[in-house]
């Protein structure tokens, strides 16, 4: 995946101020998955978020990046365009979960149905958290998924 002009002046701002995407969250009472979507450009922000967001990453017209200011508040502010763009994504984080979902996507479906009923879990009334977890064979990544149970329709 090709990331945005936009997003690299974002990452490296907050390189540069040794910031977090948690330290981000917080600014504005958000949560470090959705910070980090929007700095991706899959998130939408309200005008106070990247104003708040602009200050905390030291993207100011007095350092001669005006343009880019104004670039940044209309790329946050704008309605985002969701997913990867690819059908197979070749970075091995995320092709892995890829992976995951290859293996598990299809127990994962039988056990939401039987638990559930026919329907989905919502990616747009949804939350996602990553902890690290300490084990003697190594650290574990944990991914929490919580997302709205959406029936299907009968007519």
């Amino acid at each position: 995946m090709e990331i945005s002009g936009i997003t690299k002046l974002l990452l490296e701002a907050k390189e540069e101020k040794k910031l977090t995407f948690d330290d981000l969250g917080k600014a504005i009472d958000r949560s470090e998955m959705w910070v980090a979507a929007l700095l991706h450009g899959q998130a939408q922000a309200t005008a106070a978020e990247v104003r708040q967001l602009i200050s905390k990453l030291g993207v100011r017209k007095e350092l001669g990046v005006r343009k880019e200011k104004e670039a940044v508040q209309v790329f946050m502010t704008a309605f985002p365009s969701k997913g990867l763009g690819l059908v197979v994504p070749t970075d091995p984080l995320i092709c892995r979960l890829y992976e995951i979902m290859q293996v598990y996507g299809f127990p994962f479906k039988v056990i939401v149905h039987e638990k559930f009923g026919d329907g989905i879990m919502s990616a747009s009334d949804f939350t996602m958290d990553v902890e690290k977890e300490m084990d003697p064979k190594g650290e574990r990544v944990k991914v929490t998924m919580s997302g709205k149970f959406l029936p299907y329709k009968i007519w």
